[in-house]
């Protein structure tokens, strides 16, 4: 089967440029840069003008919810959310249920997304206080990294042993992705909100970024930069959301890091002053904080500090969401709005459309050493996502397809709109219709 997409604006390799991609089966096979008249038959031809092709975005950090917690969401149906965003290979998280915390459910895991994953996918495998023994058993061209709870978390994940994590990152063979809040201040913030508020036992959401504060996330950052410069161990801290927490890393090359920093959506497009507007759809751990941690967090797409941009994409029912700072669930699905959303904060001058696909394919798929993914290159996966760059389109239902039913999108109105998903050749997606009979591959990594 051999496809060719003529004509498209190509935003890849830090440069933009109107090319043609030739794609054999899985493959690319071809970039033509400039004008393609050739006469040479293929059997899907797709007329890309006006509209932009860049690399399918990996998300190197979402919760599907699969095993335990399907009735909000589950492998199959985010994958076609993600489809339906274009991204096109995900990195799921361990705190399902049961929590993915040994071997046998890990490949259960993996069995899961072979039989149900729209899109190209793997899985993290969950640390705990117990079972760092297994590190050395995990294969390192499967598993993406370790998962690590440095703060609060549900059930077993919470690693809060000193031995346990200086083990953790003396041992661990594979890149540790650390989650990074410190409970005792977590905690003692919440004592101090109950002490001032006697008798209540929830406050409005728009203190949660006092309970989960600054501090407690810089005093777990430290703790995890610093244990990963003793030990030489690989750190990418996951969902920096402070100004501060960017002091601890370096600007330089991606390939001279061995401590990285991550930065989700919802930092980067929420602030403290949205909570009473958006109340507890936008509560997340680490928590929405104030609008000169977002300034900060947006400079840092071009500064070099934040070399991945991800989602977290944690469904919740509506149901699950009620409450305020304290009982109100954490999380919000964000994986159809991720590449829309950067794009937009290009329209806003945030950042130049070139590094778009070095935030969101080209890093990841570097700094995971995902095999020929990430990038728009002859021998690589064809894996690719066309965006209208003029559709000024508003999110509403039935334009979503995440299985808890919504989105803190809703409503909003994007210039841009992803129009076709290519996973590994096929159209996996195409104008508002997921193709289900696509299904992605296990990822590789080198």
């Amino acid at each position: 089967m051999k496809t060719i997409i003529r004509n498209a604006t190509i935003v890849n390799d830090g440069r933009k440029f109107i090319g043609s991609v030739v794609i054999e089966d899985a493959m690319i096979v071809q970039v033509i840069e400039g004008g393609d008249d050739s006469t040479q038959p293929y059997d899907n031809e797709i007329d890309a003008t006006g509209l932009y092709l860049f690399p399918g975005v990996i998300d190197d950090h979402v919760h599907f919810r699969e095993p335990g917690l399907t009735h909000k969401a589950d492998i199959a149906s985010e994958s076609r959310t993600a489809a339906a965003g274009g991204v096109t290979s995900y990195m799921e998280m361990p705190n399902t249920v049961p929590q993915t915390t040994t071997l046998e459910l890990l490949e259960q895991k993996f069995e899961l997304g072979k039989n149900n994953s729209r899109v190209n996918y793997s899985f993290y495998f969950g640390a705990t206080n117990d079972n760092t023994d297994l590190l050395p058993q995990l294969d390192p061209h499967r598993v993406p990294g370790v998962k690590v709870f440095m703060g609060s978390s549900t059930g077993n994940m919470l690693v809060d042993s000193e031995d346990a994590l200086h083990k953790l990152f003396e041992t661990s063979p594979l890149l540790i992705m650390a989650h990074c809040e410190d409970t005792k201040i977590i905690n003692q913030n919440i004592e101090e909100f109950k002490k001032k508020y006697k008798g209540q036992t929830d406050f409005p959401v728009r203190y949660h970024s006092r309970i989960r504060s600054v501090e407690a996330c810089f005093k777990s950052t430290s703790l995890a930069v610093k244990l990963a410069q003793e030990t030489g161990a690989r750190l990418h801290v996951a969902h920096v959301s402070s100004a501060r927490e960017l002091t601890l890393f370096e600007n330089k090359p991606l390939d001279q890091k061995k401590i990285t920093a991550e930065a989700v959506i919802a930092h980067l497009m929420f602030s403290s002053e949205d909570y009473d507007k958006m109340g507890t759809r936008i509560k997340c751990n680490p928590s929405i904080k104030t609008p000169e941690d977002q300034l900060a967090l947006r400079e840092a797409l071009t500064n070099g500090l934040i070399d991945v941009v991800a989602t977290d994409h944690a469904p919740h029912l509506l149901s699950e969401k009620e409450g305020g700072a304290l009982k109100a669930m954490s999380g919000m699905p964000m994986v159809q709005f991720s590449l829309v959303s950067m794009l937009e904060l290009v329209e806003e001058g945030v950042l130049p459309i070139e590094r778009v696909p070095l935030l969101m394919s080209h890093n990841p798929a570097l700094l995971f050493g995902i095999d020929r993914r990430g990038f728009i290159r002859e021998g690589y996966y064809a894996d690719l996502v066309l965006v209208n760059p003029n559709a000024n389109w508003q999110v509403g239902e039935g334009r979503y397809y995440t299985k808890c039913g919504w989105t803190p999108m809703d409503e909003r109105i994007f210039k841009w709109r992803v129009v076709r998903t290519i996973v590994n050749g096929k159209t996996a997606y195409c104008d508002g219709i997921v193709i289900d009979g696509v299904r992605g591959k296990e990822l590789v990594f080198n």
